[in-house]
């Protein structure tokens, strides 16, 4: 059996038993893919391996780099926000600020074969060229947003514009014109195929075409997403597309605030970005795009949502399709998490990058998956192939990073926090990994008992040893986080395939949540009449229930009344309870019971796997008991950490005989009237309920003399009127708290 295999078996015999040791395991994609990289790659078998260096290049102290473009000198050129920020950075690395727009985005930038920097300024939608060090307006389309630029062979430039979905061809200053109208709100990308035709991707219907002339398209695909985000052509001709879905419209900062007297501004969200622009009212911005007859209407798009629309979780966010020369279609990554930004070719590879910390990833010509890089910033936005290299530009902080072809040396992975469920006693970290000479991994751990790791955290321990079995020595805590640090040599890696973390959580308490005593006629009683019919045998079972709503903890009595129960010979008394243990131990019960004058507890039954007792009718005589139920979980656990929890019932009166009624005075007949008064006595249980019958009659309720019927000893006047003359007979019916009837009979002449 292998070690991965046993370390299985371990796993789920802890699932079994909940407080017993349990392990927490990481061995495939999903699982490492939770936890924080640096330096690492993740191949979909769930390997870690060092990653291609990933060195920083540039921090521009924007909020975000959303553009970039490189010259033929090598000249790398970077559209920013929100300041609306151009920077260069030549070839010998050296950053510095070209130019600053009077707008504050710059979404798109693209350099001209002569070497002429075109940027699109919005919300304002200007396009710039900026040549020789100086800027000016090159074309002003009236539209809110330019989107896309993209620079022809023979000099043409063309502009993807929002928010009426336009392309337009530019030949020179002043010089443009309206070359496709896409029937969409925004063409958010560009790009030209091996045939020099251009391709535009759009939103919100998520359609990508092929402008082959003036007012001239062909839809080359049509996706089940908002966005064509990014566009890249290989050398055979064929089409990588990254496409989005419109949960990203969701990501809409909150209104600023408004001067008292100002119209108020609003802010809308960029397709395919995090990032909001402010508005200040001028013109109102309403997008009424053309009807498209090949799908139906959608979502208004995510760059003019003030407010989030319903998301479906459940559906993909976004994918990457490869279009092939013939134009077939297929698909090669999906994802319900992760938004693809931007895809790049690099040699046989194909790269694109995610707002999952600014993940990068790699698709193999085999079509295998890899995550190899993880810049941790909110967003990579951008992916620029550059000698050798990959560009890649980020948001929430916009920085520059150089992705090259030779793996690193040095990388780390922090694992995801695990969460024990209570406090727990830390046992052993076992690793599988492959080391190469000169390579090694190195372990340690902290714990704490926060949701994230704070400054109440245990610091990182010291390394751990032994991939076999290294005791963890961070403190007992419920939350638990490893983290591995990587040494190449010479070129090689070390390859991490699996870590385990084994641990006995710390057995909580079981509790008893509530007790019910309650009789119930036997088998040979309920085939025989209605108790009802028998006055001697009362009109029901009568029953007392305790229950504790409360935390678990010491033994609980819930103080409520005493409540009596009938226990006739022709019944059996019931004592059900309910027992849970947050651990999901297997509890084992014992009862006891005292009577009320009663010092010790008495062993009704022990090593009880069921909630329930039952106990003959005539096992108790009459009067107040107490029962006791403890629960148990030392099936499940060693003795020394065996947890129990008891619950006290409230008094259970019992009383199985009838009240004593007798005619104390039976008065003579004065006119109509007559006059009987009668005594009722219970030894068990104060009286309830007292009511008459003359002639076989119908019940008549009585009152005590006292007004309340609630004492062992009661006298009711019984006042007969208007009863004719002759021989008449006069029941009395008295009931005590348990339903037990006493009668008397009195014949009146």
């Amino acid at each position: 059996m292998t070690g991965r295999a046993l370390i299985g078996l371990v796993t789920a015999a802890g699932l079994l038993a909940a407080a017993g040791t349990t392990s927490w395991e990481l061995n495939d994609y999903q699982e490492f893919a939770k936890g924080r990289m640096t330096g690492l790659s993740l191949g979909r078998e769930g390997i870690l391996a060092l990653a291609p260096r990933l060195e920083p290049v540039f921090s521009s102290d924007q909020h975000a780099i959303w553009s970039v473009a490189q010259g033929p000198d090598g000249s790398i050129y970077l559209g920013t926000g929100h300041r609306g920020r151009l920077y260069r950075i030549d070839p010998a690395g050296r950053a510095s600020l070209l130019w600053t727009a009077p707008e504050p985005e710059i979404f798109a930038v693209t350099v001209a074969p002569d070497g002429a920097v075109y940027a699109g300024s919005s919300p304002d939608g200007k396009i710039w060229r900026i040549h020789n060090g100086r800027a000016a307006e090159y074309f002003a389309p009236g539209e809110r947003y330019i989107w896309s630029l993209a620079a022809a062979s023979d000099g043409a430039l063309y502009a993807g514009t929002g928010g009426q979905g336009r392309v337009y061809r530019i030949t020179a200053t002043g010089k443009g014109e309206i070359w496709y109208e896409s029937g969409q709100s925004h063409v958010t990308s560009l790009a030209f195929d091996g045939g020099g035709a251009l391709l535009a991707g759009t939103e919100p219907n998520g359609i990508l075409y092929r402008v082959t002339e003036k007012d001239k398209a062909f839809t080359l695909y049509d996706s089940d997403f908002a966005e064509i985000r990014s566009l890249a052509r290989a050398a055979d001709g064929s089409l990588y597309v990254a496409a989005m879905g419109s949960s990203i419209a969701q990501r809409t900062s909150p209104a600023a605030p408004v001067k008292p007297g100002a119209t108020p501004a609003r802010q809308v969200t960029a397709p395919g970005t995090s990032i909001t622009v402010t508005e200040e009212a001028q013109a109102g911005l309403e997008v009424n795009p053309k009807a498209d007859a090949s799908k139906p209407a959608q979502a208004p798009p995510a760059a003019v949502m003030a407010a989030a629309p319903l998301v479906d979780l459940s559906a993909e966010k976004s994918a990457l399709y490869r279009i092939n020369p013939d134009n077939t279609v297929e698909t090669l990554w999906t994802s319900r998490d992760e938004n693809a930004y931007d895809v790049a070719l690099a040699g046989d590879d194909l790269l694109f990058a995610t707002d999952a910390q600014g993940r990068i990833y790699r698709i193999s010509g085999d079509r295998s998956v890899s995550l190899i890089a993880q810049t941790s910033e909110g967003e990579t936005t951008r992916l620029l192939p550059s000698r050798n290299a990959i560009l890649a530009a980020t948001s929430s902080m916009g920085k520059l990073f150089r992705l090259g072809d030779r793996t690193g040396t040095e990388g780390e992975y922090e694992s995801p926090v695990h969460d024990a469920g209570s406090v727990a006693r830390w046992g052993k970290l076992i690793w599988h990994v492959e080391q190469p000479t000169g390579t090694r991994v190195v372990f340690r751990t902290r714990t704490g008992n926060s949701v994230r790791p704070d400054r109440t955290w245990s610091n990182w321990s010291e390394p751990l040893s032994d991939p076999l079995g290294s005791a963890v020595k961070s403190p007992n805590a419920r939350f638990i986080q490893w983290k591995a640090e990587f040494r190449g040599a010479a070129g090689a890696t070390p390859e991490l395939r699996s870590v385990n973390v084994s641990y006995l959580p710390q057995n909580n308490p079981p509790a008893v949540k509530f007790i019910h005593v309650s009789t119930q006629a036997t088998a040979a009683a309920a085939a025989r009449p209605s108790a009802q019919a028998s006055p001697s045998t009362g009109a029901a079972n009568y029953s007392v229930t305790v229950t504790d709503t409360a935390e678990p903890g010491p033994a609980t009595s819930a103080g409520t009344p005493t409540q009596a129960i009938n226990r006739g010979l022709t019944h059996q008394i019931q004592i059900v309870w309910q027992g849970e243990d947050p651990d999901e131990d297997k509890l084992v019960y014992a009862v006891y019971f005292r009577g009320e004058e009663e010092r010790e507890w008495k062993l009704l039954k022990d090593r009880l796997t069921e909630q329930l007792l039952t106990l003959e009718g005539d096992v108790f005589a009459d009067g107040k008991y107490l029962f006791r139920v403890v629960a148990s979980d030392r099936l499940a656990n060693p003795g020394g950490s065996a947890r129990e929890a008891e619950m006290v019932s409230s008094p259970a009166l019992f009383d199985g005989t009838p009240p004593r009624v007798q005619v104390a005075a039976a008065g003579e007949r004065q006119g109509g009237r007559v006059e009987v008064t009668v005594e009722a006595a219970d030894a068990a249980s104060p009286l309830r309920r007292a009511e008459y019958s003359l002639d076989a009659g119908p019940w008549t309720p009585l009152a005590a003399e006292d007004s309340v019927i609630d004492s062992r000893e009661e006298r009711f006047l019984v006042r007969l009127d208007g009863v004719a003359a002759g021989e008449h007979l006069l029941v009395v019916r008295v009931y005590d708290s348990a339903g037990n009837a006493g009668l008397a009979k009195l014949v009146v002449r």
